[in-house]
């Protein structure tokens, strides 16, 4: 059975249910629903693990330094090893990668919440478990987003998309973090994590009961060196101003802007407006209904001819909340600045995705993942490093309210880089607002 008569005769119930709104649609596919079924529940133990890391690191010390030493010691080693995993997402089998994220990051997370729950963490514990949770990240990344258009037809890729980035809010940023912050306040971190390393046993019995789709090498492939596939998606990024120019884009403003996010917004809830776990999981869980919203709205439709600009005039405007969680005065207002932050986050993604899901050969698309991946994070330690020292010095207000405009700034000077909106210009030769139009007519001219 081939992925669309998988599509049309596993649920045909389910088809007619989703037809009424677009972003379901996708979970007509039988896999595909298990894939979600599993991301649903981990991404929901990723926003418990969100409120309890932070609230554990300010427990053992109550300085913003400390949680960005943390941040370091996770993000490093997904850097490390993203390249190795887009290898791998492109000769094994994505769904076999998955599951052994899944396995070492529940691994590690189970063993922060045991020591935890007995009282015995310490900050150095913390940095070893971390960068093994952040090696697990670098196997699943490219391997998810490569795996997508492996089971979705292309003509549901931006509805699937859509769903994927409804079930990334509802979990880590609303469900998740206000959950977490209950869960730390009620039974304390230690109980917030075993459960989020619950979370990735779930994903992963998901993941093992999908139809197995074991990646064919061709002959030209066969018996190259991992550092000649790698290379061979480095050129093909090289080739395309809108795949490096955005992975640059990005890597500049999370440089500026992901440190400040992570370390501060906790330090202000806690020490400028004296708020507690739950508050901050509030704050968080605002993100995530502004990203809802959007998403709904977009598995309505396809993606905007004017997709570039769209994508990054979005991303600009998910900057300036940044802004106002740097000068607000109450918690409403952290609030409703997240919810601004979410939506616009969101829209840009939903576009980037399917952009690069349509117009990635399959056979590239987890190195070009990695890449992705690996060039728009790869200045985060380095953030997280600096971010400490700024707000020691200018303090943690400053520090964010200059990190929302600069990265404000930064977005939007990307779109004019020359060639960014080549790929409109090729939308309007076809005279469509078909996605799926203007996809096969660049893959014909590559």
């Amino acid at each position: 059975m081939n992925e669309r008569e998988d599509t049309v005769t596993s649920r045909p119930a389910a088809l007619a249910r989703a037809g009424r709104l677009g972003v379901l649609r996708p979970l007509g596919n039988r896999d595909f629903a298990l894939l979600w079924t599993g991301l649903t529940v981990s991404l929901l133990g990723d926003g418990i693990y969100l409120v309890a890391i932070a609230w554990q690191v300010y427990e053992l010390s109550n300085a913003p330094t400390a949680l960005s030493v943390v941040g370091i010691a996770w993000t490093l080693p997904t850097l490390i090893f993203l390249l190795v995993g887009g290898v791998l997402s492109d000769r094994f089998d994505r769904r076999r990668l998955m599951v052994a994220s899944d396995l070492i990051r529940g691994v590690a997370i189970a063993a922060i919440g045991v020591l935890a729950v007995m009282d015995t963490l310490e900050l150095w514990h913390l940095l070893g478990l971390v960068a093994v949770y952040g090696a697990g990240e670098a196997l699943f990344a490219p391997a998810f987003q490569a795996i997508v258009p492996d089971i979705v037809p292309q003509d549901h890729l931006v509805q699937a998309n859509s769903l994927d980035m409804l079930m990334r809010p509802l979990g880590a940023q609303l469900a998740g973090p206000a959950l977490g912050g209950v869960l730390v306040a009620g039974i304390g971190a230690g109980g917030a994590f075993l459960l989020d390393a619950a979370s990735f046993g779930v994903s992963a019995a998901c993941l093992l009961a999908m139809r197995p789709r074991p990646l064919a090498l061709t002959d030209s492939s066969a018996g190259r060196s991992a550092l000649r596939e790698v290379g061979e998606g480095f050129r093909f990024v090289c080739a395309h101003t809108w795949l490096w120019g955005t992975l640059l884009a990005a890597a500049i403003f999370l440089l500026v802007s992901f440190g400040p996010q992570q370390v501060l917004l906790a330090f202000v809830v806690k020490n400028d407006l004296g708020g507690t776990a739950g508050d901050f999981g509030l704050v968080l869980a605002a993100a995530g209904l502004g990203a809802i919203g959007v998403a709904i709205a977009m598995g309505q439709w396809q993606v905007p001819r004017r997709h570039i600009t769209f994508m990054y005039v979005a991303w600009a405007l998910a900057s300036l909340p940044i802004v106002v969680w740097g000068i607000a005065t109450e918690l409403w207002q952290l609030m409703l600045a997240s919810v601004v932050r979410g939506a616009g986050t969101t829209a840009g993604m939903v576009v980037w995705m399917t952009l690069m899901q349509t117009r990635v050969p399959r056979g590239l698309l987890g190195r070009v993942s990695s890449l992705d991946w690996l060039v728009s994070i790869g200045l985060i330690p380095v953030s997280f490093a600096l971010t400490g020292p700024i707000a020691e010095a200018f303090g943690a207000r400053e520090t964010l309210v200059g990190a929302g405009v600069l990265g404000a700034a930064v977005t939007l000077a990307f779109l004019f880089l020359p060639g960014m909106r080549d790929t409109e210009r090729v939308t309007d030769r076809n005279d469509s607002t078909s996605w799926s139009a203007a996809s096969t007519s660049i893959e014909r001219n590559e």
